[in-house]
């Protein structure tokens, strides 16, 4: 009786032989070669149109754009982004945890306050801010419907241009913030609630151990599109006369009459906020995808790896 594995062995060689005559011919994909080069000779015109046209007035732009002026205007920009973005994240954290409460108290107090927040535009809080001492004199504390008061200070200098600025940015920021957390935490899977439960840690263990770091993955991406958007959302407080970045620019072309290049100075310092906000944004998402993604992709902005060492798993 013949042994099939005998066979089977003397049979490959045969079949390595047929399979090393295949010829392996790569996808082709005629479309995307004509997608592609449409999409460079569109940006070539535009290239060739913004370098050539002397109305956009490049040596205005780079006079103007290393300016004290602009630089400093740059930096309240930059501190307004940090103070909201902080302020922001603080008070909507507090928001979203009171919003998954059982107690309905903290919950309705939670939803008033982001249903408030969300209705109301940027500018119509802020201006209500400025004016706010206007509506009140003073600001006191003590216990309501009784005349005992422990503390009272005025509030005709109690706010200032950029307090007004951080607070109104923090209070609107938060009420956004409060909904990105409670999606991402309400979004991890409930298995993960009992099984913490049933290893016996305790509630703040739980949270901070267990959910928060799987919440994280949901709530990244769009918590950083909020900074961004706060970012560029500065621009707004120019209604407080605040020399931030968009109003120095203002502040300038109306007394040199040179808009557009003027204009490109604060459009490139905003891109370059946003980039480098994208970067970051890149390198937090890789570390905190750490034990999901079985193949790391290579990272997008090779320059910055060593900045972050543990973005690609490193010990």
């Amino acid at each position: 009786m013949r042994n099939p594995d005998y066979d089977a062995g003397r049979a490959e060689p045969h079949v390595h032989a047929e399979h090393a005559t295949l010829r392996v011919v790569p996808a082709r994909y005629p479309w995307r070669l004509v997608g592609a080069l449409f999409a460079l000779f569109i940006i070539a015109g535009i290239v060739q149109s913004v370098a050539t046209n002397p109305r956009w007035e490049w040596n205005v732009f780079a006079q103007w754009f290393f300016d004290p002026a602009i630089l400093s205007g740059l930096g309240k920009t930059l501190l307004l982004t940090l103070f909201g973005t902080l302020f922001g994240s603080v008070l909507g954290t507090g928001l979203a945890l009171a919003r998954l409460s059982k107690s309905w108290l903290l919950k309705t107090l939670a939803w008033a306050y982001i249903w408030l927040f969300r209705s109301l535009p940027l500018l119509l809080v802020l201006i209500i801010l400025y004016n706010f001492s206007y509506l009140y004199d003073s600001l006191s504390l003590g216990i309501p419907f009784t005349s005992l008061v422990f503390f009272t200070h005025s509030t005709t200098d109690l706010l200032d241009q950029f307090s007004v600025a951080v607070l109104g940015l923090s209070l609107v920021q938060a009420a956004y913030t409060a909904e990105i957390i409670r999606g991402g935490i309400a979004g991890v899977d409930p298995g993960q609630h009992e099984a913490a439960a049933a290893l016996g840690l305790p509630p703040h263990r739980r949270t901070f151990r267990i959910i928060l770091p799987q919440a994280l993955r949901a709530i990244l991406p769009t918590g950083f599109n909020e900074v961004i958007s706060l970012a560029k959302g500065t621009s707004i407080v120019y209604v407080l006369s605040m020399p931030e970045l968009f109003y120095t620019v203002q502040v300038i072309y109306n007394r040199t009459q040179q808009v557009i290049p003027l204009l490109m100075v604060a459009s490139i310092w905003y891109l370059l906020i946003t980039t480098v906000l994208s970067v970051l944004q890149h390198y937090v998402e890789r570390y905190f995808s750490r034990g999901v993604v079985r193949q790391v992709r290579p990272a997008r902005f090779p320059f910055f790896r060593r900045a972050v060492p543990n973005a690609e798993g490193e010990s």
